[in-house]
């Protein structure tokens, strides 16, 4: 049976700290004290509070996140250090750790394939096809026209629409076309200016239709479905590359040499290349790096995540989006991978840490912030694999792991120190810290707790 007492109506039009006092009154057992914190977590600057909550909707605290850093990026010719936010353990020091390792040896060398992004209107119309299809450069044309408002500033700018095409659909899906729209949006990811262009394409190709004298009766009746850019954007790419002579890779623990790293790791990645299983673990690590720089800069990191996979699987099964090729006593290892990202727009200038981070970035193009984003996610998918085929993944996840077991026990300062001494030579598990933490205190630890 439903409880009134959980349902709201106009919660929205509550103040934020209506907002709370509804919540902790009806869903928590410590109301005074859950207010309390849900309080301590607001920005201290009321004016930064104020453009947080413009962010979303009904919000009533913040949601803090480690800012951290990852230093000695060498890409083609500039040093990066390069502004990462996540939670997860091991990713900010895998990405420090492969730009140190490849700092001697060339760095990362990147290029953008290409900066255009998709955008369609899917329309209903019962018409002869080959007839629109006749008529579509006289089209085309209306189209750029009634669009031209929308576009001047992006052309003035260097960008607009690159291309319109006409899309038959209508053998998968009955009286079903699109307009397929490719669009320029330089230094901004361009979602709200591509979306205002598709809605204009929609309002034209209805008038179009409905006015020219070439359609009959029946077919001057066209429904628009959607207007909406497409976040799968396979021509806005970029390549980052790292590569060596073997000999220079060095050596590696458990006695293993340049040579057998080399060809193991390059197993490891064919692997991931015919293994949808592997792939995805894969490619997530991929994306450790990748997300944690498009969030510190206000980007969309689930827009990049949904396009990568899709490209992924672009030939019809989910393969790694990282190569590798040991020949000729060369080791190469790359990576080729949609990245719609801006540098302008959005939240990249409204959150203060977002802009922050462009700048230590030196305020790139949506070109260079492109490279930047990819040699992150090359350097931790290098990172991620070295452990892998030499000491194993765990060693090192949980050697930064620690810190968070030792967390949850609520360890002393002193407790820490002994714990990180005693577990240099120790395997680390949840139980392991238990146990030592429960030697250490001549007591039990109640999990519960």
């Amino acid at each position: 049976m439903m409880d009134k007492k959980k349902t709201i109506s106009g919660f929205s039009k509550l103040s934020k700290r209506g907002k709370i006092k509804w919540l902790v009154d009806n869903f928590f057992k410590d109301p005074e004290g859950v207010a309390r914190e849900l309080k301590s977590y607001w920005h201290g600057d009321e004016a930064q509070q104020k453009i947080l909550d413009g962010f979303s909707e009904n919000t009533i605290s913040n949601f803090p996140m480690p800012f951290g850093v990852a230093p000695n990026f060498k890409i083609n010719d500039g040093t990066y250090c390069v502004p990462m936010v996540t939670e997860e353990s091991s990713v900010v020091a895998a990405a420090s750790a492969a730009a140190k390792f490849w700092l001697d040896r060339g760095g990362f060398r990147t290029e953008i394939i290409d900066t255009l992004k998709i955008g369609q209107v899917s329309f209903i119309w019962e018409g002869e096809f080959e007839k629109l299809e006749k008529h579509f450069p006289e089209l085309e044309i209306q189209l750029r026209k009634n669009a031209a408002d929308i576009t001047a500033n992006m052309e003035k700018r260097g960008g607009g629409i690159r291309k319109i095409e006409l899309i038959n659909l209508s053998k998968l899906e009955s009286n079903c076309y699109q307009l397929k729209g490719s669009f320029e949006t330089c230094d901004s990811m361009g979602a709200n200016f591509i979306n205002s262009v598709l809605e204009s394409f929609g309002q034209t190709i209805q008038s179009f239709v409905a006015t020219h004298s070439a359609f009959s009766e029946r077919e001057k009746n066209l429904t628009v479905v959607m207007c909406i850019l497409s976040n799968y954007t396979p021509d806005c790419t970029v390549k980052a590359t790292v590569e060596c002579p073997i000999e220079n890779l060095g050596n590696f623990p458990n006695g293993m040499n340049a040579a057998a790293f080399a060809e193991k790791f390059a197993l490891a990645v064919r692997i991931a290349t015919i293994d949808p299983f592997r792939a995805t673990t894969h490619n997530k690590g991929i994306f450790n790096g990748i997300d944690a720089v498009v969030l510190a800069t206000g980007n969309d990191f689930r827009a990049i995540e949904a396009c990568g996979h899709t490209y992924a699987a672009r030939d019809g099964q989910y393969r790694s989006l990282s190569s590798c090729e040991v020949k000729d006593g060369m080791f190469k290892f790359w990576l080729e991978i949609p990245l719609a990202l801006g540098t302008v727009g959005g939240l990249t200038k409204l959150h203060p840490i977002a802009k922050r981070s462009l700048e230590m970035l030196g305020n790139p193009g949506a070109r260079e912030f492109m490279q930047i984003t990819a040699a992150v996610g090359l350097a931790q998918n290098f990172a991620a694999l070295r452990s892998l085929v030499t000491t194993g993944i765990q060693q090192g996840h949980m050697k930064m792991h620690l810190t968070n077991i030792l967390n949850h026990f609520k360890a002393t300062e002193k407790e820490e120190k002994a714990a990180i001494t005693h577990f240099e030579k120790e395997t680390i598990s949840f139980n392991a810290v238990r146990t030592f933490l429960e030697k250490s205190r001549g007591q039990a630890i109640n999990l519960s707790v």
